[in-house]
């Protein structure tokens, strides 16, 4: 995770207030001072780090899943993605997600970059790596069951961004970073 920089102005916190503990989400109301004296509330959801990853094919294709959200009443089209569990580091993450929700292990991953998901309410960070190389390898999870995968080639993800049909910002991020990422490489 990224240092603070010189010149980050800093919130002082009063009071903490834990209003929901759950296996995915903390839910938090902060009292703080800010900078130039005032008091404020903050309400912040506590999330674990987590991991997201472009899967590209032998063909290039882009693997991606296309599940329901219940949060929107609507399924999106999404890159993997999943929570890093207890004792295990990000790139175990990317593999056993894959193979939860692709059935593919990759043999190669690159980490392509990281990022905070909602910094004006939540502590989430995301790990965003590339996963080639890719050999069949299934893992089953009790949460992946309405999960489909569908493969899209890399030459339509320009359109499937700029026509709205992906609208995960995770999803958008790690597609633009992809084409940046073979224009260099």
């Amino acid at each position: 995770m990224p240092k603070r920089k010189s010149g980050d102005t800093e919130e002082k916190t009063l009071r903490r207030q834990y209003i929901y503990n759950g296996r995915v989400i903390n839910l938090r109301v902060d009292t703080v001072v800010t900078a130039d004296g005032h008091h404020a509330t903050r309400e912040i959801v506590e999330h674990a780090d987590a991991i997201v990853v472009v899967a590209l094919d032998a063909d290039d294709n882009v693997l991606l899943v296309n599940q329901f959200r219940t949060p929107l009443g609507k399924n999106l089209l999404e890159i993997p993605a999943g929570g890093i569990e207890k004792g295990e580091d990000a790139e175990a993450a990317v593999i056993r997600e894959m193979q939860e929700e692709t059935g593919y292990k990759p043999q190669k991953l690159v980490f392509l970059t990281g990022f905070y998901t909602s910094p004006g309410f939540s502590n989430e960070y995301l790990h965003l790596y590339l996963a080639t190389d890719l050999v069949p390898s299934r893992l089953h999870a009790e949460d992946t069951a309405g999960i489909e995968l569908e493969r899209v080639p890399i030459s339509k993800i320009s359109e499937l961004v700029a026509s709205g049909r992906i609208q995960d910002a995770k999803t958008i991020v790690g597609l633009l970073l992809l084409l940046e990422h073979r224009k260099t490489d």
